[in-house]
């Protein structure tokens, strides 16, 4: 599959927020690109990523329209052999 089949990668964050970087890093190792909204400075954004997951913590991750969660539920995923197909787009 190539890279333009891969679903988006959306993350939800805040710009003092470790699990943020740890999610950002942990992607980035993957060779995946993603697109980060940035809620401490955009009200609405919160608001609307509130809507979507129904919580209040960053970072919240999606995975083209997957609701992936935080950065530890994305971690969970990765070793249970979850987290792959969904990136892939197979998921």
């Amino acid at each position: 599959m190539n890279a333009s089949e891969q679903p988006a990668i959306t993350i939800y964050s805040t710009a003092v927020c470790p699990y943020c970087v740890a999610a950002k890093n942990f992607l980035q190792s993957q060779g995946r690109t993603w697109t980060e909204v940035r809620i401490d400075l955009d009200p609405a954004e919160r608001e609307k990523m509130m809507a979507l997951t129904r919580r209040t913590s960053v970072p919240q991750i999606f995975i083209g329209e997957t609701h992936v969660g935080g950065y530890d539920d994305m971690i969970a995923l990765h070793r249970a052999g979850k987290l792959a197909p969904l990136l892939d787009g197979a998921g």
